[in-house]
């Protein structure tokens, strides 16, 4: 046990309120469509033992299409749900009586979330309660607030409060004796790297040529994938892939690769990459092996191309047959995304396979940094996600980003589907908002808190 530092904060006030996210064009992923959403906004204060306040924000979307894919539940009731749970959790968090560090506040307010999800369920008449991943995205907004409101409370970016200077308990508390003495300040660095690549989403129902536009939005963005490449000089490419018709697949990313080598060689690019996206609707690891080797066999080039796949099979890890990685691994790196809600679940993927982590910062701060950690600890390959995260969600997971080693790039969705929510933080941020050379600038992002309000 550590000591309490003079820094722990109790928290003394949350708000959660919600925003509507219009989208642009339509985005379809492990055959589900989204087409509209909600932002979830937290502010947070916080006060220390000698009566010093700060107030911190954080914003994450519902991403109740990703977070909970129920067959039972309509999306609109999902999403109803989680907004729910997101308030019951700011209250929860209100309530949390002692003085801590926020990493301690969300470790013990979490122990909470199971009973809450239940709660929440059976408010509403459902049989089904929010599953482990639900119930993180709910409450990302809030813990981030709170990291935010600690950072902004010491005039320290929240990044740098994660030290045993402001921690009372190493990583073993949360994580296993494989981290004793640990902080986190060890898997983070004290300054944000300058630029990422970002990963520019190709999605099943995006258009690739201007063949396949059916209907152009009112506006002056890109539409077809090689005016994407020209207008972001784009050289990260995910591709949402069907994950139940390898024909498809292979052709798909075949197809994509010769628009991109044209686009690519008319603007003197040499070098660019593909991720790989299945969201988790292969049957089985044996699929991914096929797609890989008739990727190989077809086209080299585009083989060499791709950096990693992404939660190929599904989340359920417990499954009895849940499919081993481990061939597929020796070929590419094979990261865990939707099955990634505990250290418990890296651990399981290690066992069955799974070479690499895929972080988000919607799934909370707290849990963001411990997975980075570990994925470290343990020579994990490493990457950021968003969830078509627009504005000030966007920028608390490029700071993520720009601050754990070795991240090969990050995502970011919003600017092809839900420009509009991006307007006010474009303002006050373009550099991070605009993809030159295929990266952005992430170099201002150090200030007090996510670095970013």
């Amino acid at each position: 046990m550590g000591q309490a530092k003079l820094t722990d904060v109790t928290v003394k006030d949350v708000s959660v309120s919600f925003e509507p996210v219009p989208y642009r064009a339509p985005l379809k992923f492990g055959g589900r469509i989204v087409s509209s959403g909600w932002l979830m906004n937290a502010q947070v204060t916080v006060e220390t033992h000698s009566g010093k306040h700060a107030t911190g924000h954080g914003s994450m979307p519902v991403g109740n299409v990703w977070a909970w894919p129920s067959n039972t539940l309509e999306p609109a009731q999902t999403e109803q749900a989680m907004m729910k749970y997101a308030k019951a959790v700011g209250e929860l968090f209100a309530s949390f009586p002692g003085y801590a560090h926020p990493m301690e506040i969300e470790f013990e307010v979490s122990a909470e979330y199971d009973h809450l999800g239940r709660r929440v369920a059976d408010s509403l008449g459902m049989s089904e309660p929010l599953p482990a991943l639900a119930q993180m995205v709910a409450a990302s907004p809030v813990d981030a607030a709170i990291h935010d409101a600690f950072g902004r409370m010491l005039k320290l970016n929240s990044f740098n409060t994660l030290s045993k200077e402001f921690c009372t308990h190493d990583l073993s508390r949360y994580l296993d004796d494989n981290f004793r003495g640990e902080f986190a300040d060890r898997y983070t660095l004290r300054e944000p790297v300058p630029s990422l690549p970002l990963y520019h989403l190709v999605g099943a129902l995006d258009p690739l040529t201007p063949e396949d536009v059916k209907e152009r939005p009112d506006d002056k963005l890109p539409v077809t994938l090689g005016e994407w490449i020209h207008a972001d000089t784009l050289t990260h490419l995910k591709i949402k892939l069907a994950g139940d018709n390898l024909d498809w697949d292979v052709e798909r990313v075949l197809a994509i690769d010769r628009i991109a080598t044209v686009a690519q060689a008319e603007r003197g690019c040499q070098k660019w990459c593909y991720s790989c996206d299945f969201n988790e609707k292969c049957d089985s690891a044996a699929y991914v092996v096929d797609f890989l080797r008739r990727i190989q066999a077809s086209n080299p080039a585009a083989f060499d191309r791709i950096q990693y796949i992404e939660q190929p099979t599904s989340r359920n890890l417990e499954a009895a047959n849940a499919p081993k990685m481990h061939e597929a691994a020796a070929i590419k790196p094979v990261v865990i995304d939707e099955a990634l809600t505990s250290y418990e679940s890296l651990l399981m993927a290690r066992d069955q396979g799974y070479s690499g982590v895929a972080l988000k910062a919607c799934k909370g701060q707290t849990e963001s940094v411990l997975m980075a950690a570990a994925a470290q600890k343990f020579g994990m390959f490493l990457c950021v996600q968003d969830l078509t995260c627009p504005g000030a969600s966007f920028l608390h997971s490029v700071s993520l980003a720009a601050r754990i080693p070795g991240v090969a790039a990050i995502e970011g969705n919003a600017r092809q589907y839900c420009p509009s929510a991006n307007a006010k933080w474009a303002r006050k941020l373009p550099s991070v908002f605009t993809v030159t050379d295929g990266k952005i600038d992430t170099s201002r992002l150090g200030g007090p808190g996510l670095g970013f309000q």
